[in-house]
């Protein structure tokens, strides 16, 4: 028997997702939750097979609950369910240990294979994610193109350091911190600090 808990902030979805998961012979629905941490303490309290995770959630999205849950049960299958496609919600799912990712207009047959899948070790992908995490791969990683004095600079910003305590500690102007960092973002693709800092926790650099 399947063990199954749904985590969505929308009621209709959940009762939705609920009965379905109810009607199939292998599967036991053991729990509902209506945000991220809500769906990290249930996690806990129920112990089940697969999670199927929306995104967009109050408290904590589901990425972050996605990460919070492996860390205490690391053999929990964490199966996205969401409305969102864009390649940086998938990345950054996965990237959180995710094992596959759906979107909400999937047929509901779609949804019981994924689960099963799920169960079974597999990783379930919509194709729309499968085509990005193709697209993602093909593109280079921008930290390859970083120096190791613009990799410093950058940690050191990741610590909540300002600039004048970075050129501090490296024991550089705090001009030639401005230039790095200016070349850091460009390089990312950010245009400040906290996109920079976004940009590093998606990545799980921090």
């Amino acid at each position: 028997m399947i063990r199954v808990l749904i985590a969505d902030d929308h009621g209709v979805i959940r009762d939705g997702l609920g009965r379905l998961v109810a009607e199939q012979e292998d599967m036991e629905l053991v729990g509902a939750a209506t945000d991220g941490g809500d769906a990290v303490a249930r996690v806990r309290d129920t112990g089940p097979d697969v999670v199927l995770m929306d995104l967009e959630m109050p408290v904590l999205d589901g990425i972050e609950a996605t990460r919070q849950i492996l860390a205490e049960r690391p053999g929990t299958a964490i199966l996205i369910l969401t409305s969102f496609s864009d390649r940086r919600r998938i990345m950054g799912a996965l990237e959180a240990g995710a094992v596959g990712y759906l979107l909400k207009d999937a047929a509901s047959e779609e949804v019981v294979r994924g689960v099963r899948a799920a169960a079974r070790g597999e990783s379930p992908l919509d194709p729309r994610a499968a085509r990005s995490i193709i697209e993602a791969r093909a593109e280079p990683d921008p930290l390859e193109g970083l120096s190791e004095r613009e990799r410093e600079v950058l940690g050191l910003l990741l610590e909540g350091m300002p600039n004048k305590l970075i050129a501090r500690r490296l024991e550089i102007s705090e001009k030639t911190v401005k230039y790095h960092l200016t070349s850091v973002f460009r390089q990312i693709g950010v245009t400040d600090r906290t996109q920079a800092a976004l940009w590093a926790e998606r990545r799980g650099l921090r």
